[in-house]
């Protein structure tokens, strides 16, 4: 599943990253491979996200959010 899927609220973990031309930005963003992410809220249309993320407020746009592969962490 990707990110992308994640409904607010919900915790997720980064398990995998596809390579593209956004990987880098998305790495740079603090964006890593075993990072706990919370998804915060969604645009009324659903684009861009909002996600909380090493203590910060990061928002992706629904493109970002289905490069990165995630697995769902509960509590």
């Amino acid at each position: 599943m990707t990110l992308k899927d994640i409904k607010p609220g919900e915790k997720c973990i980064i398990t995998n990253i596809h390579t593209n031309n956004l990987r880098k930005r998305i790495i740079d963003m603090g964006l890593t491979k075993g990072t706990i992410i919370n998804v915060k809220k969604m645009a009324p249309l659903g684009d861009p996200m909002e996600i909380l993320i090493r203590g910060y407020l990061l928002t992706l746009r629904q493109a970002e959010a289905k490069t990165i592969e995630v697995a769902r962490v509960e509590g």
